[in-house]
């Protein structure tokens, strides 16, 4: 009887909840089909109302049932090995039939979810056909994978990467083929443009380039969900890592980078060496910036919320054209060394040692970070021991032809941008001796410092202008005293050494004042004109305003075509000599100018006011000639 009165009491929101727990506690029982039956039954008979539980949970297995067939046709439905005759017009790449991609992804996601379920899970028939449909959907995922990497690999455009990472080139203009051939092993001139390159050209900001279409891009992480989520994640890893070292690897070859045993490149001749240094040296700026930089970004968006996935992933990929290149350093490291080769040497040894920091940030390989420091600690050493070949050469560099523009010769940027080049552990002190010094290497910066100074002053003399002579010293001493006093240099030769400089840099400057203009200064004298500003020979006059004007206009003619590449110099330049002219011309015309303004052909003498003057000063040392063409004339 206590039963019964217990089961009559309970109203309709007891009867749901006692179905509700008798529906989860068969579920949850984990038992065979046929003891769920046999259970629900004993369940059944403890009152009639609980009767349609029988009902409820047939109905919910049917439904499942229903929906793990229908999303096992559709996966079957893309085996292109089945005897299916659908199956043939699904074996098109996913590009080109989006829905039935989408229809597949969340047939995937459908069997996922249900192989969780308890109630499938407990049946082994239906385990099977579900392991067997992931395992064939995980197949199709895998090829899908590949081919969508394959196709949508953006191809490299070297060109364009290249363009970003050149420095504005510092022009020969008419001097074009000035140097020697003696010196044609301290630089690399461009035989299209004319251009000298100057040493170590860096990439600037850091570029950002889609390796990847990026619709690509999100197809891809759908995939890779799915793998990874199934237990494939070793395929997924595997499969993108193959592509994309694949892909890294022809990026190499059209960045001119072969492979090459050390064996092989020990055994090419110089020329040739010297090209593929030169290409090394753009690959690793492009590889480790940009490409690498890139391949991360992807790793990044495709294995998003795996974080062990995406470093295993990524150092993977990377591995390969990271070691292929470090290889190539290796070979030049242990190579023959000679003095030719000192500056591709210091080239590769700045380019790895401003990508080694980089690296260490992406890859947490520490084998490839070591092998890394190993061959940049190899270029040091090479760099070092060759460091007496290049004394020898600038010593016995003697090129005959001056350049014609003023500006500073290869020599010095060559000479200051190797020794700008200390390492931390050369011991450098603060000296204000130019004899004090703590290494022998620090000893032999300064000897060959010393050395390109002695050089410049012979090459100076080659000069017939003397006010030329003066630019090329003035020019090639400040930069020498820019390099000195901006890098580690300005310790070891103290602040005495630059201050004696920056006095010769002034020195030069008042010698070309006066080697220069003292003709055109002499024309704006009283002396030898006669009789007082009122009275004074007209012919005279009009020989001096004629001397002046021809003096002026050869000066400009000249040296619009001479150069001073320090900005601040040239100013500071302009503004002596303005300082010199300018007021003694106005003086002068103030004077003297209105006895000849008042006659004929005026403008013949006084073809130009103080003002034009000081706009034309600003034309000078910018190494483009020009001519005075449209001469300001007065007429009576």
């Amino acid at each position: 009887m206590g039963t019964t009165t217990t089961t009559t009491s309970l109203d309709a929101g007891g009867e749901d909840r006692v179905m509700a727990a008798a529906q989860q506690i068969v579920k949850s029982l984990n038992t065979a089909k046929e003891v769920r039956e046999d259970m629900l039954l004993i369940f059944s008979s403890f009152d009639n109302r609980l009767s349609n539980i029988t009902n409820l949970i047939k109905k919910d297995s049917d439904s499942t049932g229903v929906r793990f067939d229908a999303a096992e046709k559709v996966i079957l439905r893309w085996d292109s090995s089945s005897s299916n005759p659908d199956a043939s017009r699904h074996s098109l790449p996913w590009e080109d039939s989006p829905h039935e991609a989408a229809e597949f992804l969340s047939a995937v996601d459908e069997i996922l979810k249900l192989v969780v379920d308890v109630s499938i899970r407990s049946d082994n028939e239906t385990m099977d056909r579900a392991e067997a449909a992931v395992q064939l959907a995980m197949s199709r995922l895998e090829d899908e994978f590949r081919l969508i990497l394959i196709r949508n690999t953006v191809p490299l455009d070297a060109e364009g990467l290249y363009g970003s990472i050149r420095r504005v080139s510092l022009s020969f203009a008419a001097n074009e083929g000035e140097i020697d051939e003696e010196f044609e092993s301290f630089g690399e001139v461009d035989s299209v443009r004319g251009c000298f390159h100057e040493r170590g050209a860096s990439l600037g900001d850091d570029l950002c380039v889609d390796l990847i279409n990026a619709d690509a891009a999100v197809e891809l992480k759908e995939i890779a969900d799915r793998m990874i989520r199934s237990g494939y994640e070793k395929e997924c890893v595997q499969t993108y890592s193959n592509v994309r070292r694949d892909a890294l690897d022809e990026y190499l070859v059209i960045l001119g980078v072969e492979k090459s045993s050390i064996e092989e490149v020990q055994k090419i001749d110089w020329k040739a060496l010297d090209e593929k240094m030169k290409k090394w040296i753009q690959a690793i700026k492009i590889t480790i910036r940009v490409l690498l930089s890139g391949e991360k970004r992807l790793c990044d968006q495709i294995f998003n919320g795996f974080d062990s996935i995406k470093v295993i992933c990524f150092s993977e990929t990377a591995k390969g054209c990271v070691m292929q290149l470090l290889n190539f350093g290796e070979a030049v490291a242990i190579g023959k060394r000679s003095s030719e080769k000192l500056f591709r040497i210091l080239d590769m040894y700045d380019v790895l040692a401003d990508a080694l920091l980089d690296l260490e940030m992406m890859i947490t390989d520490e084998f490839l970070c070591s092998e890394a420091k190993g061959v940049l600690s190899g270029l040091g050493d090479a760099a070092k021991g060759t460091f007496e070949e290049f004394e020898n050469a600038v010593k016995s560099e003697a090129s005959k032809k001056p350049m014609q523009n003023g500006e500073i010769h290869p020599l010095t940027r060559y000479v200051m941008n190797y020794s700008d080049e200390d390492e931390e552990d050369d011991g450098l002190q603060s000296e204000d001796s130019e004899l004090e010094t703590t290494t022998p290497f620090a000893k032999r910066l300064l000897l060959l410092i010393s050395s390109l100074e002695s050089n410049l002053e012979e090459k100076s003399k080659l000069y017939e202008d003397g006010a030329l002579h003066c630019i090329f010293l003035m020019n090639n001493i400040l930069y020498i005293v820019q390099k000195v006093k901006d890098s580690e240099l300005g310790k070891l030769l103290g602040d005495n050494w630059v201050r004696k400089r920056r006095g010769q840099v002034r020195q030069y400057a008042t010698s070309y004042l006066r080697a220069c203009w003292m003709k055109a200064l002499y024309c704006l004298k009283d002396e030898g004109i006669g009789g007082s500003s009122n009275n004074a020979s007209k012919v005279t006059l009009k020989e001096r305003f004629k001397t002046f004007n021809a003096c002026f206009e050869e000066i400009y003619r000249i040296q619009t075509g001479w150069k001073v590449p320090d900005p601040q110099l040239r100013e500071e330049f302009r503004i002596s000599i303005s300082e010199k002219v300018i007021p003694a011309y106005r003086s002068f015309m103030g004077r003297f100018g209105s006895q000849l303004e008042s006659g004929r052909n005026s403008g013949k003498y006084i073809k130009y006011t103080p003002e034009d003057l000081e706009n034309y000063l600003l034309d000078l040392f910018e190494g483009s000639p020009l001519i005075l063409h449209h001469m300001r004339r007065k007429n009576s």
